[in-house]
């Protein structure tokens, strides 16, 4: 299964090494809302520990993995009607082998992006420690594995672009706004405050801003750090299940 994994990530990196405009326009939006929101917020009291940058980047660390990967599924609609899908289908390489090597490219491509996104935060003035930044990486990592997995896995149930971009957004954009991307959910009314609780990616969100000012020991990082190993298993078990199943 690891060499399947190997080979299958080796021929998708080199896909993305030949397209440069694919690597750096998915930092775009995310790029965008530093230069010209993060500004904005520069003396708003925002109720947390820490200044508006610590607040806003992780958010904006986690919106690029939201959306870049919610969005990988298109590949997949694109190789099924090209039949490249279905010729892997019928050679013996591992169903996780062929989940693993595209959402491992994923994850690589993103935590790319999100390197560049920090360092233009920190021009635009973002102090954070060391052990916090990476550990917004990992983060970073397992989100966007988890959601690329379970994009490729609602991309083998539809058939068209047509059908599959209006389900993405109808799942993200309620995810983006319930989980804090851009200000604390502590902001928000108690009922939608009590809401994003039932959003995974709000304790993701949250347990990044601790680490960003240098808090790791606590409930928040555990919850954070729970949340996304569990979303990591469910997303990695549903894709496995449906790769299997389309070759079924």
């Amino acid at each position: 299964m690891w060499h399947d994994t190997a080979v299958l990530f080796g021929r998708y990196a080199r896909q993305t090494l030949r397209s440069p405009f694919q690597i750096f326009f998915g930092a775009l939006m995310p790029l965008l809302y530093l230069f010209f929101f993060g500004p904005l917020l520069t003396h708003l009291p925002l109720g947390r520990t820490g200044d508006s940058w610590q607040i806003l980047v992780p958010g904006l660390l986690l919106q690029l993995g939201l959306f870049g990967a919610s969005f990988a599924g298109f590949a997949v609609i694109m190789e099924k009607n090209w039949g490249v899908l279905e010729r892997l289908q019928v050679t013996p390489v591992s169903r996780l082998a062929l989940l693993l090597g595209r959402t491992l490219r994923d994850t690589a491509l993103f935590v790319f992006q999100a390197v560049l996104l920090i360092l233009a935060a920190l021009l635009m003035g973002l102090r954070a420690p060391l052990a916090g930044i990476l550990i917004g990486f990992g983060f970073v990592a397992l989100l966007t594995f988890s959601l690329a997995s379970l994009s490729y896995a609602l991309a083998l149930n539809l058939r068209t672009p047509q059908e599959f971009g209006p389900a993405v957004n109808t799942l993200a954009m309620p995810s983006m706004l319930l989980s804090g991307l851009m200000l604390p959910m502590a902001l928000a009314p108690g009922w939608l405050d009590t809401l994003s609780h039932f959003m995974p990616f709000r304790y993701l969100v949250d347990a990044v801003r601790d680490a960003y000012v240098g808090r790791y020991a606590t409930s928040t990082m555990l919850y954070g750090v729970l949340a996304a190993i569990g979303l990591t298993a469910v997303a990695a078990l549903v894709g496995t299940r449906t790769f299997r199943k389309a070759s079924a």
